[in-house]
């Protein structure tokens, strides 16, 4: 078959990009497979550090649909400038391509790492996060016009027919990417050796590519640069890979302190434990302090007893897989059932054996009144029995309900202060029964706090409000630069509700170790002080 000339005009020589015909080791259809196979890969490299850039600046930073928006938006915006940079390597193609494989291999494999980094020691990820998307996003935006110019000097076609080729491996390349992420990397290998590998992949597929397939394409000078590129690159990301454990440790030394006794990735979240022994313990959640043994009793018992205050035979406890909460409830011998519902298991099993923890919680989960169930909370409501008019089946009900999920300012968490979430939980409350909410800090973001409120009375439940002193939940920050559990007091708000109105008190036949009724009246009138006007949070209409 002969394959149409370019036109170009008189006594101009074609660019080198539009002769047709190149010197290639194997057949033709070989040839384009092999190319088309080359963006396949490069497609799923490439998403897969999108997916990184995203899911660690959500976990640095927090506020996922934020994170997501800026990545995403960055990294179009700089595909459309690689693009337009990709035209003056044109006539370079095979080189001007394996060069840039070799940079995004390394800028993307290592960009975990570096952002990880400029948190820890650094103090700020944002300006990192962005221009590691701009970065990624130039380089991935170059690869289709050099690919595109690669395949038609295998064999011309019409551009739309070769356009088609290359968008139909790239896309199924970003599916395969987009799952591994996830499924294989996330869960296997961790956010940093998965972008380690990842970049190894890419430089191997693209240098690979290059070097053996378009050899004749590229001139002595070029194939031993490229070659000593790759290698170096290559070499760079396993130096990365084997001191990666360092890393992570020395990172969470400065992260968490010298105190750091467990540390684990979960298939839910980073659960870590610090702490001397016979020391204060501290539970961080993917960064979060979740519990601080300073002060834990005071957000526990402010949580649970003035729930308890009434009927409390049957208890649900919606999180809680500390323990803390559930040690507060069975400290009512009233006590015949308490159901705790908790999404990631491998919490509830530190819970079980560490020996400080238990200790803290009083070996709560081994008492025989207690059922575990792993599920997600609002999964497991929508399925709990109700009959169809959405009262408790026989048997069902439960007398308190208490929520001690993460904080409401997480986006992660937004469905879980839901005016359907809060629905669900009133169809297993008793007519007199009490369920207890954190709402998260009045003083510091009322909005939040008047929002869970709002959401609350929008289910059809009437609430009263009421605080404590203590410290605000929130990111490790080093031992350097004053860490979470550190911070000064800032507060918990909580919201008591029921079909009817609940009254706020305590049950007089228990000693606590920081509440009274006096507090809970004072920290019910400084709640009140912050009162904003707001409505619900829903889950098409979210507002926290």
């Amino acid at each position: 078959m002969i394959e149409p000339s370019v036109p170009t005009a008189p006594g101009v020589p074609a660019p080198r990009e539009a002769v047709a015909g190149a010197r290639l080791p194997v057949s033709v259809r070989t040839g384009r497979f092999l190319v088309l196979l080359g963006v396949f890969i490069c497609a799923a490299c490439g998403l897969v550090y999108e997916l990184e850039l995203v899911a660690l600046g959500s976990y640095l930073i927090g506020d996922s649909v934020t994170q997501v928006s800026v990545v995403l938006s960055v990294m179009v915006f700089a595909m459309g400038l690689g693009s337009l940079a990709a035209k003056r390597l044109r006539c370079r193609a095979a080189a001007g391509f394996g060069m840039v494989e070799a940079v995004l291999a390394l800028v993307g494999g290592c960009s975990a790492m570096a952002l990880y980094a400029g948190f820890v020691w650094g103090g700020e990820a944002r300006a990192l996060l962005v221009a590691f998307s701009l970065a990624i996003g130039v380089l991935i935006g170059a690869e289709v016009p050099l690919l595109m110019t690669l395949i038609q000097r295998i064999r011309r076609q019409d551009a739309g027919g070769a356009v088609a080729d290359l968008f139909a491996a790239d896309y199924v390349g970003a599916l395969v990417g987009g799952l591994a992420f996830p499924f294989l990397l996330l869960p296997v290998f961790g956010q940093l050796t998965g972008a380690l590998l990842t970049g190894a992949v890419n430089v191997i597929a693209g240098g690979g590519l290059v070097l053996w397939l378009f050899r004749h394409d590229l001139s002595r000078r070029s194939r031993r640069l490229l070659v000593i590129v790759n290698v170096g690159v290559l070499a760079l990301l396993a130096a990365a890979a084997i001191l990666v454990d360092d890393f992570e440790r020395a990172a969470r030394r400065a992260v968490y302190g010298p105190g750091v006794r467990v540390a684990v990735q979960t298939e839910v979240q980073e659960v870590v434990l610090t702490g001397p022994v016979g020391g204060p313990l501290n539970l961080y959640l993917d960064g979060r302090l979740r519990v601080s043994g300073r002060d834990e009793h005071r957000y526990h018992e402010a949580l649970v007893q003035p729930a308890m205050a009434g009927p409390h035979g049957r208890v649900l406890i919606l999180g809680g897989g500390d323990g803390l909460a559930l040690r507060e409830v069975l400290r009512h011998s009233g006590v015949r059932q308490v159901d705790v519902v908790e999404l990631d298991a491998e919490v509830v099993a530190l819970a079980r054996r560490d020996p400080a923890l238990v200790a803290l919680n009083k070996g709560a989960f081994a008492d025989p009144r207690v059922r575990v169930v792993h599920a997600d909370a609002f999964q497991w409501l929508r399925t709990a029995p109700a009959s169809g008019a959405g009262v408790p089946a026989a048997g069902s009900a439960y007398d308190v309900v208490i929520s001690d999920l993460p904080d409401p300012g997480i986006t992660a968490s937004t469905k879980l202060y839901s005016q359907e979430f809060f629905g669900l939980t009133g169809r297993l409350l008793a007519p007199d029964g009490r369920f207890a909410v954190h709402a998260g800090s009045a003083r510091t973001r009322p909005r939040t706090f008047w929002t869970v409120d709002a959401s609350v009375r929008a289910a059809g439940l009437r609430t009263v409000r009421y605080g404590v002193d203590g410290r605000l939940a929130g990111f490790a920050a080093g031992p350097d630069r004053g860490s979470a559990g550190r911070q000064a007091p800032q507060g918990w708000g909580f919201v008591l509700a029921g079909h009817t109105k609940p009254g706020l008190g305590l049950d007089d036949g228990y000693r606590y170790r920081s509440l009274t009724l006096g507090v809970l009246e004072a920290g019910a009138r400084r709640v009140e002080r912050t009162r904003v006007d707001v409505g619900p949070s829903t889950l098409v209409h979210p507002r926290y």
